[in-house]
């Protein structure tokens, strides 16, 4: 299934090393404003341009809106929008054609789908795959802003370095300050030792890991769609999508099995007119629903599965044993580039429970 959504609906096309990449978004109600700058500066924060530790693959991604906009507003009509791959080189990949890369969905495809299946750099399970989320996500912040509801992304660790960022902190802080450095945390210190431990694992010829936070406001108490498309179960749905993905917690997470009901349970108490809680264990979420405090999701990026060193693999023509390093051009550390990704598909997943709820004209 290239598709996702009910109200919102998305469906994914291309492929890593194909013509193009792009999305097709069903359900835009007439007469939204669309504006294709935002959705280019959306795409211009997962471009590794100017990056000192990303991949130095270098494609423009100039949004080519092909249909569904007219005069700046949707037109009721589906709404289609793509970027060319400009600089495609397939040489790498056909020497690696019968020694599956560990870590890489290449011997499970070839095995669902042949040997002549396209596989460069990485086919349809390339992380180039994300750039029609992320047209998605732009869409689906301007559907959701009339309402109130925003969404910020950041890096809260990569490695074993983590970033300190209150809870209380503003989301327009945690976005501004995000944007000032390379692996999008707004923790500065920790900012420099996450630069410092991606150029470390580069050098090594090796990877690194992490973990990216979601924080989402301004949810309509009761939005969420249970029993099989709660809030959780459709953010979740839509963030194991994402290649490298490996955990989804929300709230408290997994600290919540180590924790007391009486520790974890979330006291509600009256601010002003209004009902909140004093802690936010649950995420913003209870029973699948929204219950008005801010939604919180971490999600776990695994370390780029492409690295230099010499890794043990197989030769699926001659049966035998084989050795593998990947050439070719691989970020070091994916997660500052998931970012807008995972903040893409968490507003992607709320605009279509928003539609189904009734919240969004």
């Amino acid at each position: 299934m290239m598709a996702f959504g009910e109200r919102f609906r998305i469906t994914i096309f291309g492929s890593s090393h194909g013509p193009e990449v792009g999305i097709e978004i069903d359900g835009i109600p007439a007469g939204t404003p669309i504006d294709p700058s935002a959705i280019q500066t959306a795409l211009d924060r997962r471009r590794p341009v100017g990056r000192r530790l990303a991949t130095r693959r270098q494609e423009e991604d100039h949004l080519v809106i092909d249909g569904g906009l007219r005069d700046g507003r949707g037109d009721g009509g589906r709404f289609r929008a793509h970027v060319a791959n400009e600089d495609v080189r397939r040489e790498p990949y056909d020497r690696m054609r019968d020694t599956p890369r560990p870590g890489h969905a290449d011997y499970p495809a070839r095995v669902r789908y042949g040997p002549e299946a396209d596989l460069s750099g990485g086919g349809i399970f390339s992380g180039r795959m994300t750039v029609g989320l992320v047209i998605a996500g732009s869409v689906a912040r301007q559907l959701l802003a009339p309402v109130g509801i925003d969404a910020v992304a950041f890096t809260r660790s990569i490695g074993d370095v983590d970033a300190s960022v209150p809870e209380a902190t503003e989301l327009r802080d945690v976005r501004q300050r995000s944007a000032l450095n390379e692996v999008g945390t707004p923790d500065e210190e920790a900012a420099v030792r996450m630069e410092s431990a991606i150029a470390a694992a580069r050098r090594d010829g090796d990877s690194l890991g992490g973990i990216v936070e979601v924080r989402m406001t301004g949810l309509p108490v009761g939005l969420g769609e249970p029993f099989f498309d709660s809030i959780e179960s459709s953010i979740a749905h839509l963030a194991f999508s994402v290649p490298a993905v490996k955990a989804v917690e929300f709230g408290a997470g997994f600290a919540a099995a180590r924790m007391r009901g009486s520790t974890h349970n979330d006291p509600f108490v009256w601010d002003g007119p209004r009902v909140r809680t004093t802690t936010n264990h649950a995420g913003g979420i209870l029973g699948g629903l929204a219950n008005g405090m801010p939604v919180v999701v971490r999600v776990a990026v695994k370390p780029t599965s492409s690295i230099a060193r010499t890794q043990q693999t197989v030769d699926l023509a001659t049966h035998g044993p084989a050795t593998l390093g990947v050439t070719g051009r691989h970020d070091p550390c994916i997660v500052p580039r998931a970012v807008v990704v995972l903040e893409s598909v968490a507003l992607v997943a709320v605009a279509d429970l928003a539609l189904r709820g009734g919240y969004v004209p």
